[in-house]
C-alpha cells in the first residue's frame, strides 16, 4: 500500500523511503519484488545492497550473495560490517573456507575486525568449516566477545566433537558474567546431552524462562537416545502443557522413545497430534510413525501410514522395508522393493540393508546372491552397512564360506562386522571358528559389545565349556556389560547349561532389574534339572509384573518330558489357552505336541493336533510324526505322513528322517520306496541327513544293495552320519568286508570317525570272525581319544567269545575300569552257549540274573547250555527257579505286510481273524517238509530265546 502511494506521488525510489520499501520486500522473502525495487532506486547505497544480500542469504541463495558482493565492489560502494557478516554467513553455508579467509582479509584491511558482527560471523564461519583453531584465534583476539561470539565458539567445538572444550568455553562465559540467551542455552544443553551429563542438561533447561521448541526438542531427543524413554515422553507432555507447538523433530524424537517402549497407547496419541497439525504426511514424521507401529507389532497400521504419505522419498520406502524385515515379513520386503524400483526410486545403502536382512530371515541364498549382484553393479559393496549386511545374509543362509570371504574383504570393519560372522558361526554350531574369530577380534583391538559377548557365551554354553565361559564373564565385567540385558541373560544361560545353577542365580540376583529375557534363561536352566524350582520362578516372574512370553512357556513345556509330569504339562497348556496365546502357531504348537508325546500322552497330542487350524505347516506335521516314531508308534507315524501328503504339505528334512525311521523299524519297503521317490522329486536326495536315513532304512529292510546305491550316488559325504549308516548297514547284514572297506574309504576322505563308527566296525569284525582286526580297531578308537562305551566293550566280548577266545573275553571283562552291566554279561553268556562252556556260562548267568532278576534271557541261554550237554536236571532246576521267581518268557513275534495291512503273529496267539485257515496251511507245510526229509531240531527250538 505504501509502495503504491509512493508510486502515485512519484518519490518512492528516493532516499530512506526507497530503502524501506526494498527492505520490506526483502524481509518478506519476495525476491522478485525486492529485485525490482532495488533496480528502481535512484541511488543504491550500502543499506540497499545489504537488504538484497541479506535476503539472498536467508533464502539459501548463497551463490547470489557472492555475485552481489562482486557487483557491490564494482559499483564503488564500500561494504560495512553488516555486509561482511552476511557474506561470511554465506561462506559458512558453502563451507568455502578459502573465500572466507579472503573476506577475513578485507575485514582486517577495513579495520572492522573488532566489530561484534564481524567477530561473531568469522568465528561462526571458521567453526562451520571445521577450522576450529582459526575460530579460537579470532575469539581469543576479541577484547569483549558478545553472546553471539561465545555461542559460535561453543557451537564450533560441539560440531567437531570437542564437547569438553565447548563446556570449558561455557564456564568461562559464565565467569565473565555473560548470561546465555536461548540459542546459547540450547547449544550448551546439546553438549551436555552429547556427554551423557543429563543432570546438567536438565538443570540448565530448568533455568530457561521460556524454553523454545528447539530447547524442548534437544531434551526430548537426548533423553530418548540415552535410554530415558519414559522421561522423554514426560518432557513431551510438559511441552504440550506449556503451549509450545510440536515440530516434526519433536514428533520424530518422541515416537522413537515410544517405539523403544512399544507403548502403543502413547503412540496413538502422538499420531493423532501429527494429524491435527498436518504433519502426518511429512516424510520424517511418517517414517517415525512406521517405526513406532513396527516396534509395537502393528505392521498393518505402519503400511497404512506409508500409503497415506503422497510425496514418498527413499527414507520412507526404507522405513517400510525395515518394518517388514524386522517383523519377519521377508516376502513383503522383496515385494515392496519391486514396487519401489517400479516407482522410479533408486535404492541406497539402507534399502539394500533391509533387503539383505529379509533374505537372511528367509535363508534365501539365491535371492541374496541376486541382490549381491545388484549391489556390485551399483557400487555399494564398499559401503560398511551393506558389507556387514552381506556377511549377515550369507552366514544366516548357511553359506559360511561366502560369509567369511565377504568379511575378509571389508577394509574398515566395525563391531557389527565381527558380530555378524561370530553369530553366523554360532548359529551353525561351528563353535570352534566362533571362538577363533572372537579371539582375533580382541587381538585386533576391538572391544566386544553386548551382541558378541552374548553370542560367544551361547557357544560356550553349547559345548558346556564352563572355564572358558567364566573367562568371558570376566571380560563382561571389565566392559561393564555383566548386568546388561542380553549379556547378563547369556551368562545365566551359559552357567545353567554347564550345570552351575548357583552361579546362574548369582548373575540373576546381581542384575539391577529382572527382565523377561533373564527370567526365561533362568527358568530354562532350572527346567531341565528341577521342574518345581522352574515353576516357582515362573510364579515369581508374574508377581514381579513380568509378562511370560512364548519362550517362557516353551521352556516349561520342554521340561515336562516324562509321564509323571503330564499333569503339570496340561496345566501349562491351560495357562497358554487362558492367556490367549496362539498355541496353534509353530513355536508353541511344537512345544505342546512334544510335551504330550514325551509324556506318552499320544491321544492328547492327536486331540491337540486336530484343533490346529494351520494344516499347511510342515513343522507341526513333523512334530506329530516324529513324536509317534519316538514312541514306537510307527504305524501311526506312517498314517499321519500319508494324511500330511493328502493336504499337499511338502515334507522337509526332519519329516523324511522321522518317517524313514518308522519304515526301518517296521522293515516296510512297501512304504519306504514311495518315500524315496518323493525325496528324489523334492530335491532332498542332495541332503546328507535324508540320504543317511534312506541308507539306514534300506539296510534295516535287508536291501543292502539299495543302501549301497544311495550311498554311491551321494554328491557329498562330508558328514559322519552317512558313513556310519553305510558301515552299520553292511555290518548288521553280515557284509563285514564291505563295512571295513567303507571304513578305510572314510579315513581316506579325512572324515573323523566317532563312537558310532567304531561300534559298526567292531560289529562287522565280530560277525566275520576278524578277531585280530577287531582288537586293532578297539585300540585305534582309544588312540582317537574316544572313550569306549559299554556297548563297545560288549562288542569286544562278543567278538572274542563268539570265535572261541572265552578266556580272553573273561580277562577283558576283569580288566574293565567300570562295573560290567547286563549287556556285557549277556554277550559272554551267548558265547558260552555257542561253545558249551557250562562253568563260565553259569558265572555269566548268575551275574546277569543278579542285575536283571526278571529277565528270562539268562535262564533260557543257560538252560540251552545244559540241554546241549544232556544235563536235564539243571534244565529242570532252572525252570523251577523261573516259576518260583515268576520270571516270564515273553513270546516272540513276527509280521508280514499283505496289501495295505500289516499282519502281526505272536507265539500261541489265535486272535488273527484267519487263524484257523493259517493253522491248516501250516500243518500241510509241516507234512510236506517231513516228506522231503527235514528233521526238526527239537531241543534247540525248545530252549532258544529268539
Amino acid at each position: 500500500m505504501m509502495h503504491a502511494r509512493g508510486l502515485k506521488l512519484g518519490f518512492w525510489s528516493k532516499g530512506l523511503l526507497g530503502n524501506a520499501i526494498l527492505d520490506f520486500y526483502a524481509k518478506c522473502g519476495d525476491v522478485d519484488s525486492a529485485v525490482k525495487a532495488f533496480h528502481g532506486l535512484e541511488k543504491r547505497d550500502v543499506l540497499a545492497w545489504n537488504s538484497v544480500i541479506s535476503m539472498y542469504s536467508k533464502g539459501g541463495l548463497v551463490e547470489e550473495v557472492v555475485m552481489s558482493i562482486g557487483s557491490l565492489l564494482n559499483s564503488g560502494i564500500l561494504p560495512n560490517e553488516f555486509t561482511f557478516a552476511t557474506l561470511l554467513s554465506a561462506c559458512a553455508r558453502l563451507k568455502d573456507v578459502e573465500f572466507g579467509r579472503l573476506v577475513h582479509c578485507y575485514v582486517v584491511k577495513m579495520g572492522l575486525e573488532a566489530s561484534s558482527f564481524c567477530e561473531g560471523a568469522l568465528i561462526d564461519m571458521y567453526s562451520k568449516c571445521n577450522y576450529v583453531t582459526d575460530a579460537r584465534q579470532v575469539f581469543d583476539g576479541s577484547m569483549d566477545p558478545d553472546t553471539v561470539s561465545w555461542t559460535s565458539m561453543i557451537a564450533g567445538y560441539i560440531q567437531v566433537g570437542l564437547l569438553e572444550e565447548a563446556l570449558k568455553v561455557f564456564e568461562s562465559m559464565q565467569k565473565v558474567g555473560h548470561v546465555p540467551d536461548q540459542v546459547a542455552s540450547v547449544t550448551i544443553i546439546n553438549a551436555f546431552v552429547g556427554l551423557g551429563r543429563l543432570d546438567d542438561a536438565r538443570a540448565l533447561f530448568s533455568q530457561m524462562p521460556n524454553p523454545n521448541v528447539v530447547a524442548w526438542n534437544v531434551m526430548i531427543s537426548g533423553l530418548a537416545k540415552r535410554g530415558y524413554e519414559v522421561e522423554a515422553i514426560e518432557f513431551f507432555q510438559n511441552m504440550r502443557a506449556s503451549g509450545v507447538k510440536s515440530t516434526r523433530s519433536t514428533l520424530g524424537s518422541v515416537l522413537s522413545a515410544i517405539a523403544s517402549l512399544a507403548a502403543l497407547d502413547f503412540g496413538l496419541l502422538v499420531h493423532a497430534e501429527s494429524v491435527k497439525q498436518g504433519l502426518n504426511s511429512n516424510v520424517y514424521v511418517g517414517s517415525s510413525l512406521i517405526s513406532m507401529y513396527t516396534k509395537c507389532e502393528k505392521i498393518d497400521a505402519a503400511k497404512k501410514v506409508f500409503n497415506g504419505v503422497d510425496e514418498k522419498n527413499v527414507v520412507l520406502w526404507n522405513a517400510m522395508l525395515g518394518g517388514y524385515a524386522q517383523t519377519g515379513y521377508a516376502d513383503k520386503v522383496i515385494e515392496l522393493f519391486s514396487q519401489m524400483k517400479g516407482s522410479g526410486f533408486h535404492p541406497d545403502e539402507f534399502t539394500y540393508t533391509s533387503i539383505l536382512s529379509a533374505c537372511a530371515c528367509l535363508e534365501s541364498l539365491e535371492t541374496g546372491r541376486r541382490f549381491h549382484a545388484f549391489i556390485l553393479k551399483n557400487k555399494f559393496a564398499s559401503n560398511l552397512f551393506v558389507a556387514n549386511a552381506l556377511v549377515d545374509m550369507y552366514a544366516k543362509s548357511g553359506a559360511l564360506k561366502e560369509a567369511r570371504h565377504q568379511f575378509e574383504i571389508i577394509k574398515n570393519r566395525d563391531n557389527v562386522s565381527w558380530n555378524a560372522i561370530i553369530v553366523g558361526y554360532v548359529r551353525k554350531e561351528n563353535e570352534l571358528e566362533a571362538f577363533n574369530m572372537f579371539r582375533r577380534m580382541i587381538s585386533d583391538g576391538f572391544v566386544p559389545d553386548e551382541v558378541s559377548l552374548a553370542s560367544i557365551l551361547s557357544a560356550y554354553a553349547n559345548v558346556q565349556s564352563l572355564e572358558e565361559g567364566k573367562q568371558v564373564h570376566s571380560l563382561a565385567i571389565k566392559s561393564d556389560l555383566e548386568k546388561s540385558l542380553y549379556a547378563g541373560s547369556a551368562l545365566i544361560d551359559m552357567y545353567a547349561k554347564c550345570g552351575a545353577i548357583e552361579d546362574a542365580c548369582k548373575v540373576l540376583r546381581g542384575m539391577p532389574q529382572r527382565s523377561v529375557v533373564s527370567m526365561n534363561a533362568m527358568i530354562a536352566g532350572y527346567a531341565t534339572k528341577d521342574l518345581d524350582e522352574a515353576v516357582i520362578l515362573f510364579r515369581e516372574m508374574q508377581v514381579d509384573g513380568l509378562k511370560p512370553s512364548e519362550v517362557t512357556f516353551a521352556s516349561l513345556l520342554d521340561a515336562c518330558d516324562e509321564p509323571h509330569k503330564l499333569n503339570v504339562g496340561r496345566q501349562i497348556h491351560c495357562l497358554i489357552v487362558k492367556r490367549g496365546l496362539l498355541y496353534d502357531e509353530e513355536f508353541l504348537g511344537v512345544s505342546l505336541l512334544r510335551m504330550y508325546m514325551n509324556s506318552l500322552g499320544d491321544t492328547d497330542a492327536r486331540i491337540l493336533f486336530a484343533e490346529f487350524q494351520n494344516r499347511k505347516s510342515a513343522v507341526l506335521w513333523t512334530a506329530l510324526i516324529s513324536g509317534h516314531t519316538q514312541n514306537d508308534c510307527n504305524e501311526e507315524a506312517l498314517h499321519f505322513f500319508r494324511e500330511m501328503h493328502s493336504y499337499n504339505v511338502l515334507p522337509d528334512q526332519a519329516t523324511f528322517v522321522s518317517v524313514l525311521r518308522a519304515c526301518a523299524v517296521l522293515s516296510s519297503l512297501r512304504e519306504g520306496r514311495p518315500i524315496h521317490t518323493l525325496i528324489y522329486h523334492t530335491g532332498y536326495d542332495l541332503d546328507e541327513f535324508t540320504t543317511s536315513a534312506l541308507i539306514d532304512m534300506y539296510a534295516k529292510c535287508g536291501e543292502v544293495k539299495y543302501s549301497a546305491q544311495v550311498f554311491e550316488e551321494m554328491n557329498s559325504k562330508n558328514d559322519i552320519i552317512c558313513w556310519n549308516s553305510m558301515i552299520v548297514g553292511f555290518a548288521k547284514n553280515g557284509y563285514a568286508e564291505d563295512a571295513l572297506r567303507i571304513f578305510v574309504e572314510m579315513k581316506q576322505t579325512r572324515v573323523m570317525p566317532d563312537d558310532v563308527t567304531f561300534l559298526g566296525v567292531l560289529t562287522a569284525c565280530s560277525h566275520a570272525g576278524k578277531v585280530t582286526e577287531g582288537r586293532q580297531i578297539f585300540d585305534m578308537m582309544v588312540n582317537y581319544g574316544i572313550q569306549p562305551r559299554v556297548d563297545h566293550c560288549a562288542c569286544i566280548v562278543d567278538l572274542l567269545g563268539r570265535w572261541g577266545f572265552l578266556k580272553e573275553a573273561e580277562e577283558f571283562i576283569d580288566s574293565l575300569k567300570f562295573e560290567p552291566d547286563a549287556m556285557i554279561w549277556a554277550a559272554l553268556l551267548g558265547a558260552c552257549r555257542i561253545h558249551g562252556d557250562e562253568i563260565r556260562g553259569r558265572q555269566a548267568a548268575e551275574k546277569l540274573i543278579e542285575l536283571e532278576p526278571q529277565n528270562s534271557s539268562p535262564y533260557v541261554l543257560l538252560s540251552n547250555i545244559y540241554a546241549a550237554s544232556g544235563n536235564w536236571d539243571e534244565v529242570n532246576a532252572l525252570r523251577r527257579a523261573m516259576r518260583e521267581k515268576r520270571v516270564q518268557k515273553f513270546p516272540g513275534c513276527s509280521w508280514i505286510v499283505v496289501g495295505q495291512k500289516t499282519n502281526l503273529f505272536i507265539s500261541g496267539d489265535k486272535s488273527h481273524p484267519k487263524a484257523d485257515e493259517i493253522e491248516r496251511i501250516l500243518k500241510d507245510l509241516v507234512v510236506l517238509m517231513r516228506e522231503d526229509g527235514y528233521a526238526l531240531e527239537v531241543d534247540s527250538l525248545l530252549h532258544e530265546e529268539e
